[in-house]
C-alpha cells in the first residue's frame, strides 16, 4: 500500500488502526535495522524501534507532508538512537570511544552478527565512528541514501554530510588497515 493511502486511510477514526497497522509492517523492518546499526543491542533495537512507532502514532495526524512518509519516521528513528547513545554515556558516564568499544565487544559475543574477519573489523571500525560520522556511513554505504535524502532525515546540509562521510570512510579505513597489520 502507498504511503498516501495509508495517510488517508488515519485521518478517518474508523480505519486509523488499520492504516497504522499497515505502517508498521511497511516499514518496521527497515526501521529495526537502522537502529541495530547504530545501538548494536537487539534488545534496544526493539525498545527503539517500539519507541519510534509510539511517536509516529501520537505525532501522525499532525503529518505535515514536507518531506516523504518514509524519511519522517527515519528522521524520528535518527533521532532516538542518537539520544539514547547520548543517554547512555551519561548515564554511564561514559567517553565516546568507550561507548564504541562496548559496542564493539557486543558484535564479537553476539553469533547474529558473526561474519568473516574482515567484516567484523568493518563493524568494529564503524562502532569507533562518533555518532553522527557512523549515522551518515550506515545510511550512504549500507542503505545507499542520496545525499539529498540523508539531508531531509538529518536536518544537515549535503555539504556537511559529504565532509562526513568522507572522514569517515578514511577512519574506516585506517581502523581496518591498521588491525589487519597486526
Amino acid at each position: 500500500m502507498e504511503d498516501h493511502d495509508i495517510l488517508l486511510k488515519f485521518q478517518d477514526p474508523a480505519s486509523r488502526n488499520l492504516a497504522f497497522n499497515q505502517l508498521v509492517r511497511k516499514y518496521q523492518s527497515k526501521v529495526y535495522w537502522h537502529v541495530r546499526k547504530m545501538v548494536v543491542d537487539h534488545d534496544d533495537a526493539d525498545d527503539l524501534t517500539q519507541d519510534v512507532f509510539v511517536k509516529v502514532w501520537k505525532h501522525l495526524e499532525n503529518f505535515r507532508q514536507d518531506a516523504a512518509l518514509f524519511t519522517w519516521i527515519y528522521r524520528i528513528a535518527t533521532n532516538e538512537c542518537l539520544n539514547f547513545l547520548s543517554s547512555k554515556r551519561r548515564k554511564f558516564l561514559l567517553p565516546l570511544n568507550d561507548v564504541g568499544a562496548e559496542l564493539a565487544a557486543k558484535i564479537e559475543a553476539d553469533p547474529a552478527l558473526a561474519g568473516d574477519e574482515i567484516e567484523l573489523k568493518l563493524q568494529q571500525a564503524i562502532l569507533r565512528l562518533p555518532d553522527k560520522q557512523r549515522l551518515v556511513f550506515n545510511l550512504r554505504y549500507y542503505d545507499e541514501m542520496p545525499y539529498e535524502q540523508m539531508a531531509e532525515i538529518t536536518g544537515t546540509s549535503v555539504g556537511a554530510l559529504k565532509a562526513s562521510y568522507h572522514h569517515a570512510v578514511k577512519k574506516v579505513e585506517e581502523y581496518v588497515t591498521r588491525t589487519t597489520d597486526d
